[in-house]
């Protein structure tokens, strides 16, 4: 049986791209590009890389990356880009809790929850993070967004969801945010790209600031910082909140 993930992700990518929370890449890809230093003999590992829009942004500015997602339907759409764009990338279907890398990459990104934190318990989330650490080498950089656990404590995420909401958009209903286990379980309600409406039963681990720098330096992450995430406005001058949907950590091996 098909994971709720597995599930969004089988025919929505179309769909995917045309919603409100994937317009942010340029200015994602210039707080990326600030990270790394402007270094385009870099090589970036784009982990759930989606309909690949991170990718084949930074491709376009000169960089090496390689994406990969769990997703063939998000991945074929991704190389449809690519090839519309003229470019060549290293697109592949894998599991980010298990990736075949070792001390490949000089950088790694996860934006836009690319997997890290939908899994369904706490250890398949922590396997994701291992294969970030394991992926890149020493001295390597990971860039990653995630569910911020002070939003729900200080917010309700039924009035988000709602406000949030666009036409055409997925929309969120019957939110329960389960304060013991930091997991919101909520009803998915999207159309996929032919046009079907579903409705799917969703499970997100939100993550506090101290857990998230606990998780990476048992990784062997020597600094870790964490800020607020705008969308499209990533900076270091954007202290996290509790107004924060999402954090925006970036961590040093």
């Amino acid at each position: 049986m098909k994971q709720w993930y597995e599930e969004l992700f089988t025919n929505y990518a179309k769909k995917y791209d045309e919603e409100s929370f994937t317009q942010g890449t340029q200015g994602e890809c210039d707080f990326i590009e600030d990270e790394a230093g402007h270094d385009r003999s870099l090589r970036i590992l784009d982990m759930g890389c989606g309909t690949g829009r991170h990718a084949i942004e930074l491709t376009k500015r000169g960089y090496q990356v390689t994406g990969i997602d769990l997703s063939e339907s998000q991945l074929e759409r991704a190389r449809e880009k690519a090839k519309e764009a003229g470019l060549e990338i290293d697109f592949r279907q894998a599991d980010a809790r298990n990736l075949p890398f070792l001390e490949a990459f000089s950088m790694a990104i996860m934006l836009c929850e690319g997997g890290f934190p939908l899994m369904e318990t706490d250890e398949m989330n922590f396997q994701i993070l291992q294969s970030a650490a394991k992926s890149l080498k020493p001295g390597g950089k990971f860039i990653f967004t995630t569910l911020n656990g002070l939003f729900p404590i200080f917010h309700s995420l039924q009035k988000f969801y709602g406000e949030a909401a666009q036409e055409g958009g997925a929309t969120y209903e019957n939110s329960t945010f389960d304060l013991m286990t930091f997991r919101d379980h909520n009803i998915t309600v999207f159309e996929d790209d032919d046009g079907n409406k579903k409705e799917l039963v969703c499970n997100e681990r939100y993550y506090i600031p101290s857990e998230i720098t606990w998780l990476l330096k048992s990784l062997g992450f020597k600094t870790i910082d964490i800020f607020g995430a705008k969308l499209g406005a990533f900076s270091r001058n954007d202290p996290l909140t509790p107004d924060d949907f999402e954090m925006l950590v970036v961590a040093e091996k």
